[in-house]
C-alpha cells in the first residue's frame, strides 16, 4: 500500500538519518542551492560562531574581504583583540538583525545613532563596537574620526562583495528608549552606565526580525543587484537574558524565532542559501560533544564538522591546516583587490610590527593553551569509553573567537 511516504529518501527518516548513522558521518544535511566558488568575494557578519564560517573559508583560499586589516606585522592575538581580522569590517559581533539594518542605514546616512559615544574611566568608546578598542580612545572627537572611517569601509564591503554571508545569533537586545537606537551591548558592561530611564530592553519578535533582514536585503540589493546570501544560526547560547525567564528557556526562545526566520527566508528568497551549522551542533546525534566544558562555546571538532560538511557541499574539501584568528592579509588579498589600500586612523593600542600585545602577553597566552590542553585531555579521558570523535587540527581553537565571554563577568558584578 503506497502513502506519500513511500518513495522518500533515506535523508527524510529519522531512523535511517540520524539514529542509525554512523557517529564520524555529518549526514546529509546540506544541498547549496548555489555554489559559493573562490572566485567571489565573500563579507561575512554576525554573531561570535559568524568568525568560525569567515576564518575557515579565509584558510580554505576563498576571497573573504578584509577591509579594515591589521597594521603590518601586528601580532595575530592582539589584532583579534582589537577586532581586526574577524569580520569583513571591523564592525566587531552584530547579534540582531535590527542592528545590522541600522549599520547599513547609518553607512549610508540615512540614519545617526542616539549615544553614539560611551565613557569609561576618562576613556571613551563607540557604543556601535565597545569592544574594538579595549583601553578606548581619548576623546569622542576620536572615536567619531574612527567611525567615520570604519563606515566608508563597510560601504566598499557590501558594494563589492558578490556573497553576504550572516550568522542570526540574538533576538535580544538593548535600545535608547527615545530614538529606537539598538546597541550590540548593555550599558555598562563594556561602557557606558545604565539608566533605565533612557535604556531599554527589547526582545525582537518574528515579525520584526524577518522584516528587518528583508529590508537589510533590499538595501543591499539597491547599491549590488547581484548579491547572493547564506544565512545560519549561532548554535551559541545566551550568556545572560534579562527577559526574566531561565537563561535555558530563554536560549530555546531566541533559537526557535531565528531558526523559524532563516526558515522562511528560505522558503521564499531564491537568493538565499541557508546552511545548518545550528543543527550540526546542537543535534542529538552530535550528544554534547560539539561544546566546551562551558556547554556554550562551539569546540574545534564542532566547526570542523559544520565547515566540513559546507566546504563539501561546494566541491571543496577541508584542508587540515588551520591558522588563528587575525592572519588576515594574505588570505584576503583576493577580496581587497576592488578595496584599494588600508587608511584611516589606526587603533592606538596596536602598533606596526608589535609582536606581543600589552595586555596578552606570551605568558598568558602560554597559560591559557596549557589550560586547553588540560581541558582537552580531561575530555578525552571521560570519553574514553565512547567511539572515536573528530580529529581535528591542533591548531584549530575554538576559543580564538572573540565572543562575549567577557560581559559575564559585567553581569555577575
Amino acid at each position: 500500500m503506497l502513502s506519500p511516504y513511500s518513495n522518500l529518501p533515506a535523508r527524510a527518516f529519522w531512523r535511517q538519518a540520524v539514529a542509525e548513522r554512523a557517529d564520524d558521518d555529518p549526514g546529509d544535511l546540506f544541498h547549496p542551492r548555489f555554489t559559493v566558488s573562490k572566485a567571489d568575494r565573500i563579507a561575512t557578519a554576525g554573531s561570535c560562531f559568524a568568525q568560525h564560517v569567515g576564518r575557515t573559508l579565509r584558510q580554505q583560499g576563498f576571497a573573504v574581504i578584509d577591509a579594515e586589516p591589521p597594521p603590518p606585522g601586528a601580532d595575530p592575538a592582539t589584532a583579534a583583540r582589537f577586532g581586526y581580522g574577524l569580520f569583513s569590517a571591523r564592525y566587531a559581533n552584530i547579534y540582531t538583525v535590527r542592528q545590522l539594518l541600522q549599520l547599513i542605514n547609518e553607512a549610508e546616512g540615512r540614519y545617526t545613532p542616539a549615544l553614539p559615544v560611551w565613557e569609561r574611566d576618562g576613556r571613551f568608546y563607540d557604543a556601535q563596537r565597545p569592544g574594538v578598542e579595549p583601553e578606548g580612545l581619548e576623546s569622542p572627537e576620536a572615536v567619531m574620526e574612527q567611525r567615520a572611517h570604519h563606515l566608508a569601509q563597510v560601504r566598499k564591503v557590501f558594494a563589492s562583495a558578490d556573497v553576504f554571508v550572516f550568522t542570526f545569533g540574538l533576538t535580544e537586545a538593548w535600545v535608547h528608549r527615545d530614538s529606537g537606537t539598538v546597541y550590540p551591548t548593555a550599558p555598562g558592561t563594556i561602557a557606558g552606565s545604565y539608566d533605565p530611564a533612557v535604556f531599554a530592553f527589547r526582545n525582537y519578535s518574528y515579525p520584526e526580525i524577518l522584516a528587518d533582514f528583508l529590508a537589510v536585503r533590499d538595501r543591499l540589493r539597491a547599491v549590488n543587484p547581484a548579491m547572493r546570501f547564506v544565512v545560519t544560526v549561532s548554535p551559541v547560547p545566551l550568556t545572560a537574558t534579562a527577559s526574566g525567564q531561565h537563561v535555558e528557556v530563554a536560549t530555546a526562545h531566541s533559537k526557535a524565532i531565528l531558526r523559524a526566520v532563516a526558515g522562511e527566508l528560505y522558503a521564499t528568497l531564491d537568493d538565499l542559501d541557508y546552511f545548518p551549522s545550528y543543527e550540526i551542533i546542537t543535534s542529538q546525534k552530535a550528544g554534547g560533544r560539539f561544546y566546551e566544558p562551558n556547554l556554550r562555546s562551539v569546540t574545534a571538532a564542532g566547526v570542523h564538522r559544520a565547515m566540513s560538511l559546507f566546504m563539501a557541499a561546494q566541491g571543496v574539501p577541508l584542508l587540515p591546516q588551520a591558522e588563528p584568528t587575525g592572519m588576515t592579509a594574505a588570505r584576503s588579498a583576493a577580496g581587497l583587490k576592488k578595496l584599494g589600500p588600508r587608511k584611516g586612523p589606526r587603533s592606538p593600542g596596536i602598533r606596526s610590527g608589535e609582536s606581543a600585545a600589552a595586555a596578552l602577553t606570551r605568558e598568558e597566552r602560554r597559560a591559557r593553551r596549557a589550560e586547553r590542553e588540560a581541558r582537552q585531555a580531561a575530555r578525552l579521558a571521560a570519553r574514553s569509553g565512547r567511539p572515536k570523535k573528530d580529529v581535528v587540527p591542533a591548531q584549530t581553537e575554538a576559543e580564538d573567537v572573540v565572543c562575549e565571554e567577557a560581559l559575564l563577568e559585567a553581569f555577575r558584578k
